[in-house]
């Protein structure tokens, strides 16, 4: 059985809007995109890589897909490039049909907790999911999600879309598994759930 393995860029107050780039994600009028590219470091590509495995697929929310098979497929090789492109990649979305246009794409259909879990336990492969905020808050309440691996940007922006909302309906208890720094004072940290 593979595991939910979810990786967040976060703000000190837990933005996860738009950490790439400027344009990325203009929802609610948010324009701070781009926030996290200045604090890039290689010691984030092995941390994010070591918790992948060789063996992975992606899963992403509409959003998220929509960006990544709009940027990815034109870039020019390179390690990261090449995965995202040849892995598998399983798409939560309700207004989305396939044909998907990204090579190894399955959209899931039906209840999307149901199919990531029946995903989860059919699958050997760990599912990698980066960013789609919707798609995460829709596992965590439903304990899908085996691993958080969240990088901590020193930077606080008082606005934009959060992983974990206000109006959270739980508790939820993690235990900290792994944490590194990089150069640049991102916390690069892995949490397990524990439980409410």
């Amino acid at each position: 059985m593979g595991k939910v393995v979810v990786i967040e860029h976060l703000t000190l107050d837990g933005v996860m809007q738009a950490p790439g780039h400027s344009d990325e994600d203009p929802r609610d009028g948010f324009e701070h995109g781009g926030w996290a590219s200045q604090r890039q470091d290689p010691a984030m590509q092995g941390f994010m890589g070591a918790r992948m495995s060789s063996a992975w697929s992606l899963l992403a929310g509409r959003t998220t897909y929509e960006r990544f098979a709009d940027y990815w497929p034109k870039q020019e090789p390179n390690p990261f490039t090449e995965a995202l492109n040849g892995v598998q990649k399983y798409v939560a979305s309700t207004t989305l049909t396939e044909p998907l246009p990204w090579q190894n794409s399955t959209l899931l259909k039906g209840d999307v907790v149901d199919a990531v879990a029946r995903l989860r336990r059919e699958l050997g492969e760990n599912l990698v999911v980066f960013g789609s905020g919707v798609l995460v808050r829709s596992l965590l309440p439903h304990d899908l999600v085996d691993e958080l691996v969240v990088l901590i940007h020193p930077l606080v922006l008082g606005s934009g879309r959060r992983l974990f909302p206000d109006n959270r309906s739980s508790p939820s208890a993690f235990e900290l598994a792994d944490s590194a720094t990089t150069g640049t004072g991102v916390l690069m940290a892995t949490y397990r759930p524990v439980g409410s």
